[in-house]
């Protein structure tokens, strides 16, 4: 069982942020050829803001002249479009609740630059992700980041054996307070930047403000039912609503009402109270193991079904066409298809789907 690493060539993804400025240091000081790349998402032009805008690349660029290292910028707007943008669209359209940074990770950084990489000769791709490899009779794993707080397994839980196999994540046993004292001791000059949250091409982080612009038709009135069918009022276009929702109904009610389900056939929402809220199984389309093969037999781990949801035991129960039952120990009450749903045991990530439907086995 060891870590993986790697002297050659590498390929070093800069987002004009923190992380990944440190990421190459670190690789410079450890020796080997490494090449800066940045990659040219959306331009303003398209709607919403530039990404990166030219502060952050302007950043990289500044980097990676301190570092001695060539840097260039990587034109994946057309993929980034057609890949991130316009799934995040057609997911808000058919009433689920997208999550455009995994497919960003699984198709256009760890997809289109790594083969860009690959391409120019480079042994493998590093990012400022904060997540373990390990290699283990000939298998790659995926391990959860030493930083619990910054942990971004998550996020990276659809890549498969041939991108883990090229993939190097440098700041995978550091903290984020060890990387700023890095960048610090090491005079980056990102070392004060400070890191966004946000979806990348959204403007201040309010994706209905873009889908007003970019798709009206995902925020069309319909109206709000509770779980009887009557009709306690008027949404605002389903699009603006994601399970467990509570503000924003606004309809009166003698107790608080939350999104219980997004009806997208019916342009309706359905609300429901706290008792009412939670489900104890739910079903997840896609589902993708990282060790390459799906048990046929239901099996014990532990699911995340957000970035920040608490890791609950659950039993999943795998279906044909890469479906799955999971059944949770106890009730989850934000289960929200469109959502990835995914599987741990321990720090090591087993894989993971997404969610199509929530469930309750005592309705």
């Amino acid at each position: 069982m060891r870590e993986t690493t790697s002297q050659r060539s590498i390929i070093v993804a800069l987002s004009g942020g923190v992380d990944s400025a440190v990421a190459a240091s670190r690789l410079v000081e450890d020796g080997g050829t490494v090449i800066g790349m940045t990659l040219e998402l959306r331009s303003a032009q398209e709607g919403g803001p530039a990404v990166p805008g030219p502060e952050a690349i302007g950043q990289a660029r500044a980097v990676s002249q301190q570092l001695g290292i060539p840097f260039h910028v990587v034109d994946a707007r057309e993929a980034f479009q057609r890949d991130v943008v316009d799934y995040f669209i057609a997911e808000y359209a058919a009433g689920r609740t997208p999550n455009p940074c995994v497919r960003c990770n699984q198709l256009i950084r760890f997809g289109l630059l790594m083969e860009r990489a690959l391409e120019l000769g480079a042994d493998a791709l590093a990012t400022g992700h904060y997540a373990r490899i390990r290699e283990v009779d000939g298998t790659y794993q995926l391990l959860r980041g030493r930083d619990r707080d910054k942990d971004q397994s998550y996020f990276l839980h659809a890549l498969n054996q041939e991108q883990l196999a090229h993939t190097r994540f440098p700041l995978g046993h550091m903290t984020k307070e060890q990387v700023r004292d890095w960048a610090r001791r090491h005079d980056l000059p990102v070392a004060g930047r400070a890191e966004s949250q946000d979806v990348c091409f959204l403007m201040d982080g309010d994706y209905r403000t873009f889908l007003e612009e970019q798709a009206p038709h995902t925020l069309r009135p319909g109206p709000i039912l509770d779980t009887a069918g009557r009709v306690l009022g008027e949404h605002r276009g389903l699009a603006a609503y994601t399970i467990g929702q509570r503000k924003g109904l606004n309809v009166s009610a003698s107790e608080p009402l939350y999104v219980m389900a997004i009806q997208p056939q019916e342009n309706a929402i359905v609300v429901g109270t706290a008792e009412e809220l939670g489900w104890d199984q739910c079903l997840v389309e896609e589902l993708h193991t990282i060790g390459g093969s799906t048990p046929r037999r239901p099996f014990h781990a532990q699911a995340q079904i957000r970035y920040r949801a608490r890791p609950v035991p659950v039993m999943v129960h795998p279906l044909p066409n890469e479906r799955a039952e999971v059944w949770f120990s106890e009730i989850q009450r934000d289960v929200t298809p469109g959502q990835f749903l995914v599987l741990y045991r321990g720090d090591v990530v087993l894989g993971g789907g997404t969610i199509c439907e929530a469930q309750n086995s005592m309705l």
